[in-house]
C-alpha cells in the first residue's frame, strides 16, 4: 500500500485527493479556494482514526506556494500523514500538452519548463499548474510525480477532426490544431460508464458530455476519442458560463471596429470572461442563476439555457453521425451531474435517436441510468472523479520506475 496524491490546480485554486493505493480508498480530500485573494477557504475532509472529520478555515493565501506549504502544514497538523516520505507519488492535473504529451509522463525540469511555455494554450491553467509543480517539487525533490494532461486522451483524434481548414503549413509550422480538453474526466466517465453497462469498453460507442462552467463533449469509440468540441483552446464549441464557444471569426475585427478596440487580446477575454451563459442572460455565469431566473420568467435567461440546450443537442446530434451510432450518452460534471431539467430538455429534443428519460431514475445527482429500459441509446449520470483517474496514472508511471511501498 502506498499514499498518492492528486492535485488539481486552477488559476485560483488548488483542490487534492490523498488515495491509499492501489486501494483507491480516499484519506483525504479539499479544496483551497480564492488564492490571491482575501479570505482564502480552505476545507478538507479527511479520516482520523477511522472516523471522518472536517476541517475549514478561512486566511490570506496569496499564491499558490503558499497554498502548497500550508497544506502540509495541515497534513501534519491533521495527522494525515506524519511525514512527507509516506507520500510515494504525486499527480498533477495540467490543462494542455499540445502535441508535446500525447501521454501522461514523468516530471522533470524540462517537463515544467515545457508546460509553462505551452501557457499560450491555456492561459488560465499552465502557468499556475507549473508554479504548483514547482512547489511540490521543493516540497518533495526524491517523490514521483506525474503530469496528467487533459489534452492527452484526445491525442486519438484522426487528422480530419484535428485539423482546421486554413493553410497546412500553419499546422506544421505553429502547430495550429484542435487539442480538446477535460481529457481526464471525458476518460473517467467513458470508462465508468462501460463498467455500467457491463460491457468492454472497445465494443462501446460512446458521447460524453462534461457540462460545467467549462464545458465540452467528446465522440469516443472503442475506448478512443475521436472527436471533441474544444479546439486550439478551451474558448471553443459549446456555449458556457462565460466563454463563447463558437463564433463566426469574422466576428472579431467586425466588433473591435465597433467597440473601437486596438488589441485583439481585449476581444478575446469578452469572449472568454462576459460572453457565454453570462453575456447572454445579463445575470450570471451559473447555471442555476440562470434556471431560477428563466423560471420566474426573465427572457433573455431562458434564451441563454435554450441556446446551451442547443448548442449540446447539436454536438451529441453530430457525433452519434459521426460515429455512425451510439450505445450511450453520460452526462457529467456541475450542470451535467446537477442539474437533472437540463439533462430531460437535452435529451427529449434527441427523442428522433431512440432515447427517452426516466423522470424518476433521472431525480438524481447521482452514480445512475437515467433513460428508460426500451431506450435505443442508453443515458447514464457519471459523477466524474478526475483525481482517481490522475493516481492511476502516477500507479501506472510508478510501476515503471519502481516506487516503493
Amino acid at each position: 500500500m502506498k499514499k498518492i496524491l492528486s492535485v488539481n490546480a486552477g488559476s485560483s485554486s488548488l483542490k487534492f485527493q490523498l488515495f491509499l493505493m492501489p486501494e483507491e480508498k480516499v484519506i483525504a480530500k479539499g479544496l483551497i479556494e480564492r488564492i490571491g485573494l482575501s479570505e482564502s477557504i480552505i476545507s478538507i475532509d479527511y479520516l482520523s482514526d477511522g472516523e471522518e472529520k472536517t476541517f475549514k478555515q478561512t486566511k490570506d493565501i496569496a499564491n499558490h506556494e503558499e497554498a502548497v506549504d500550508l497544506l502540509f502544514k495541515l497534513f501534519y497538523i491533521l495527522s494525515v500523514v506524519k511525514d512527507s516520505s509516506e507520500i510515494k507519488g504525486v499527480g498533477h492535473r495540467v490543462a494542455s500538452g499540445g502535441e508535446l504529451f500525447p501521454d501522461s509522463v514523468v516530471i522533470t525540469d524540462d517537463v515544467v519548463h515545457q508546460i509553462d511555455s505551452l501557457g499560450y494554450l491555456a492561459p488560465l491553467h499552465n502557468p499556475p499548474q507549473a508554479k504548483v509543480i514547482k512547489s511540490f517539487k521543493d516540497m518533495l525533490p526524491d517523490t514521483l510525480m506525474v503530469a496528467v494532461f487533459d489534452t492527452s486522451f484526445h491525442a486519438t483524434l484522426p487528422s480530419e477532426n484535428y485539423l482546421y481548414s486554413i493553410p497546412y503549413e500553419y499546422y506544421e509550422k505553429y502547430g495550429v490544431r484542435k487539442y480538446g480538453f477535460h481529457g481526464t474526466s471525458h476518460s473517467f466517465v467513458a470508462k465508468r460508464a462501460a463498467e455500467l453497462l457491463d460491457r468492454p469498453i472497445e465494443d462501446l460507442k460512446i458521447v460524453t458530455c462534461h457540462l460545467g462552467n467549462g464545458a465540452s463533449i467528446a465522440a469516443v469509440d472503442g475506448g478512443r476519442s475521436v472527436d471533441t468540441s474544444m479546439g486550439f483552446t478551451p474558448l471553443a464549441g459549446l456555449t458556457m458560463g462565460t466563454r463563447s464557444g463558437d463564433v463566426d471569426p469574422s466576428i472579431l475585427p467586425y466588433l473591435m471596429e465597433k467597440l473601437d478596440l486596438t488589441e485583439v487580446d481585449d476581444m478575446i477575454k469578452i469572449l472568454n470572461n462576459k460572453s457565454g451563459l453570462l453575456g447572454l442572460s445579463g445575470i450570471s455565469s451559473d447555471m442555476r442563476d440562470v434556471e431560477t431566473a428563466a423560471a420566474s420568467g426573465n427572457v433573455r435567461a431562458k434564451l441563454a439555457l435554450e441556446i446551451f440546450v442547443n448548442r449540446v443537442q447539436k454536438y451529441i446530434g453530430s457525433y452519434i453521425a459521426e460515429m455512425n451510432g451510439a450505445d450511450a450518452i453520460v452526462f457529467t460534471a456541475g450542470i451535467g451531474e446537477n442539474a437533472p431539467n437540463i439533462r430531460d430538455m437535452i435529451i427529449s429534443g434527441l427523442s428522433w435517436f431512440g432515447m427517452t428519460i426516466d423522470t424518476v431514475q433521472n431525480d438524481t445527482r447521482k452514480e445512475a441510468v437515467i433513460s428508460t429500459e426500451d431506450s435505443r441509446i442508453t443515458v447514464l449520470n457519471v459523477p466524474t472523479n478526475e483525481e482517481i483517474e490522475i493516481a492511476r496514472q502516477v500507479e501506472r508511471l510508478g510501476a515503471r520506475t519502481k516506487i516503493s511501498n
